[in-house]
């Protein structure tokens, strides 16, 4: 083999903070504080902060490879530990505000977690670790009282801007090498304990130009991008990575999740890219139909997570103006995979037809490769109607996951990824997920999608969300059960009509068997519907 004679130019994310601040330090970050204000400073502000908080760590002990817990909402102080915490060796490993009491001190646990830099208003979701923490040496607190109001903790507990006052502001970056790791996620845990993905710097540095891609994301100078997607839900799906690097402002609404809040924040702040999960962006359309905002500024509306349905796409873009760029990644490829937009040769399409591309989940962008696979593992045609489970494979993918205990079946031999996500792939790679392999529906040795049932009932004007699930039967083994959100309670559709609008659109044996109405669908951590939920409440009916 002959090698390339070019510079071994370590792939590290300190170098994305430095171009950044050599680039563009005049561009801003906005952050929504807790009690309403907007706190803004620009990138030569992050860029000092860092060097302060790489300083606040090692006084506080963490060494080179030491877990550093981030438990916050999306703000400015947590785009400083993105940072610094692999600037200074350690890993950022972001914990999901929304799991339950066990499932944080199993994953704190998991992980040893040396130190936890805490957003005070979520200190009553912490304080029920007390005592099932104990590796945890040092809490830091912001926005909120002073330290003492976290003293229940154990552990000796700081306030952030104290420690970051009397920090030296010099500091040379403690990165050894790209494959160093310096990001921690676990995932949701819908089975069994949530596995940690994690990522090194060579993986998120490349994460991080791969989502800039033009093909991709496409972010640039120009835009300034809202991450609604929580930094805890696999790095906020690495935007604030992607927004230093090429100089676009970034907006964070921290704890203000509400549509209307949101609506006010993009109209404000003119975002032209904002990111979330189908939930938020179904109850930010509802919100904008009855109090009308200026969101024209938004040239991409980016949504993932799980499906988001056809008719709220195609709503937003008839009604509101808005361009829908539908995307697909999981935690354990950092997350993107896959992006939604119009190629040259979807020019000569209806408008229909249009809209049918951009439900689907879209194309592997450059550096993530696919293929689906029958049961018996044998791979299987992009043809858009065969489908099968997706395996990936990628410069961003994990190979394994964290102090994983006992065997694992997510990973081939011939090292693909297997994602658990059943698909049909078009010629010109075009990917739509028809479903989890979990949460298909086997009726009578056939498959049922539930996720297009969902998509189609959503569709109805009197439903605000729907999640169908299998339930139990003698016959034909499993049959389809709808649970549906009604758009006003007062006057939810009944089960006559919900059949009849779905009968001219599917076969007559996908049709639900039942449903049932109720006020919410109970989300996962990071906003799925939980079925798991749904089952264990409706599954025996």
């Amino acid at each position: 083999m002959l090698s390339g004679l070019m510079m071994d130019y370590q792939l590290t994310i300190d170098r994305v903070l430095e171009h950044g601040n050599r680039l563009y330090p005049h561009k801003q970050i906005k952050t929504k504080l807790p009690y309403g204000s907007l706190h803004g400073y620009a990138y030569r502000d992050l860029y000092g902060r860092v060097k302060k908080l790489c300083n606040v760590l090692e006084d506080l002990g963490v060494e080179p490879g030491d877990r550093v817990g981030t438990f916050a909402w999306n703000n400015y102080q947590h785009v400083e530990l993105y940072f610094a915490a692999p600037g200074a060796g350690a890993v950022v490993h972001t914990l999901n505000i929304r799991l339950f009491p066990d499932q944080l001190a199993y994953i704190i646990n998991h992980a040893e977690d040396k130190v936890i830099f805490v957003d005070a208003t979520l200190l009553p979701l912490l304080e029920p670790l007390a005592g099932k923490i104990d590796g945890v040496e040092h809490f830091v607190l912001f926005n909120g009282p002073d330290a003492g109001a976290a003293g229940s903790l154990g552990g000796q507990v700081h306030d952030y801007e104290t420690l970051m006052d009397a920090a030296d502001g010099e500091y040379s970056w403690r990165v050894e090498g790209e494959n160093q790791a310096m990001g921690l996620c676990y995932t949701s845990g819908t089975t069994g304990h949530p596995k940690g993905a994690l990522y090194s710097h060579r993986s998120m540095y490349l994460h991080t130009v791969g989502s800039c891609q033009a093909a991709a994301i496409g972010l640039t100078e120009d835009d300034v991008v809202l991450p609604v997607v929580p930094q805890f839900h696999a790095m906020a799906w690495g935007l604030p990575y992607a927004a230093v690097n090429v100089g676009a402002g970034l907006v964070l609404p921290g704890p203000h999740m509400q549509p209307a809040a949101l609506a006010e924040l993009i109209e404000s702040e003119r975002v032209t890219v904002a990111a979330g999960v189908p939930t938020i962006w179904n109850g930010l359309y509802h919100d904008l139909k009855q109090n009308p905002r200026d969101i024209s500024c938004i040239r991409a509306l980016v949504v993932g997570g799980s499906a988001m349905p056809r008719a709220l796409i195609e709503a937003y873009e008839k009604e509101l103006g808005v361009n829908v760029v539908h995307a697909w990644g999981m935690t354990e490829m950092s997350p993107l995979g896959t992006v939604s937009k119009l190629l040259s040769h979807h020019s000569d399409m209806t408008q229909e037809e249009i809209w049918d591309v951009k439900a689907r989940q879209g194309y592997p962008i450059s550096g993530v490769e696919m293929r689906i696979v029958n049961d018996e593992g044998e791979e299987l045609p992009w043809d858009g109607e065969t489908f099968g489970e997706l395996q990936v494979r990628g410069p961003w993918v994990v190979r394994s996951y964290f102090k994983l205990e006992g065997g694992d079946d997510s990973f081939t031999e011939d090292g693909w990824f297997c994602t658990g996500d059943v698909v049909t792939i078009t010629p010109d790679g075009f990917m739509t997920i028809t479903d989890r392999t979990k949460d298909l529906v086997r009726s009578g040795g056939e498959w049922i999608s539930s996720v297009e049932l969902e998509n189609l009932l959503m569709a109805h004007p009197l439903v605000l969300e729907a999640a169908v699930i299998a339930v139990p039967d003698e016959r034909w083994y499993e049959r389809p059960l709808a649970v549906v959100v009604p758009t006003d309670a007062a006057d939810p559709p009944d089960n006559d009509a919900l059949q009849a609008f779905l009968e001219p659109q599917v076969a007559k044996w996908w049709l639900p068997d039942g449903y049932e109405f109720i006020d919410d669908i109970p989300k996962t951590g990071t906003g799925k519907f939980d079925k798991k939920v749904l089952r264990e409440r409706f599954g025996q009916n």
